[in-house]
């Protein structure tokens, strides 16, 4: 009875040893199916069939935006990451037979979901409101930082640093804000300057007219006179009481010539 005993717990030992000789007994580049250790297929391929006690593993290429990364067991090729535009991402290297989708942030996002090469979910960058200034701009891995605009300057929100208030050197319309540059216009003038202008610019040239007009004429006789001294015996028209004086010989009291006689005007 002792030795059936004996017999029965060898058999029991020899069997869990056999079980966990076949757990460890597969290598790093195998994976088990049922009794047997059937080598894994490469990265970027799937186990068409498994290996048998006479036959080895057959794989086959993943295909239609499939793919495995490692060398694998498996049967099925796993789907590639769609880079989703509605999460703030783009695809940053297309997906490959041996490598999945990486991912990166659109313009103007931010990751929210880092991977190891890439990012999962993104969002947009936050925007400064006016009165601010961009203290730090975003990145693909950090948002925007936003700060106050400090006295006598102001930003739209877009700018990275705050601009300072105009100076009117005037009148100023509308005093600066932390959103908005100062407002200058020109200063008022009194109605009576105003009329004294409109009226100043034709008189001005009604003036010069007449001084051009007058200084015409002064020229003008200027060069009469010169002209009558320096040519004297030229004859000039008697004027109507100018006395005519007889020739030599003639009647002082008769003023008809004589026959035969001429009488010249002096």
């Amino acid at each position: 009875m002792a030795q059936f005993e004996t017999l029965i717990w060898t058999i029991h030992i020899l069997l869990v040893l056999e079980s966990i000789g076949s757990c460890i007994a597969c290598g790093r580049a195998e994976y088990r199916i049922g009794d047997e250790c059937c080598p894994m297929c490469s990265p970027g391929n799937r186990v068409h069939r498994h290996c048998t006690e006479f036959t080895s593993t057959s794989c086959a290429p993943c295909v239609d935006s499939t793919f495995l990364d490692e060398p694998n067991g498996l049967i099925k090729c796993k789907v590639c990451t769609n880079c989703d535009p509605g999460l703030g991402l783009k695809v940053k290297l297309s997906c490959r037979p041996s490598s999945d989708t990486v991912c990166g942030t659109l313009e103007g996002f931010y990751c929210l979901d880092p991977t190891k090469d890439g990012c999962r979910a993104a969002q947009r960058h936050s925007s400064c409101e006016p009165g601010q200034y961009i203290s730090h701009t975003g990145t693909t891995s950090t948002d925007t930082v936003c700060a106050v605009c400090p006295d006598k300057t102001h930003s739209d929100g877009s700018l990275t640093s705050c601009q300072p208030h105009t100076e009117c050197e005037f009148l100023e319309i509308e005093a600066g804000t932390p959103w908005s540059d100062s407002e200058c216009g020109v200063a008022s003038l009194p109605i009576a300057g105003i009329i004294a202008g409109v009226l100043f610019f034709p008189i001005s040239i009604m003036a010069g007219v007449c001084l051009f007009m007058i200084k015409r004429e002064m020229v003008r006789r200027e060069i009469l006179k010169t002209r009558l001294n320096l040519d004297p015996q030229k004859p000039t028209q008697a004027s109507p009481d100018q006395e005519i004086p007889m020739l030599p010989g003639g009647n002082g009291n008769d003023s008809s010539p004589q026959h035969g006689q001429g009488v010249n005007i002096v």
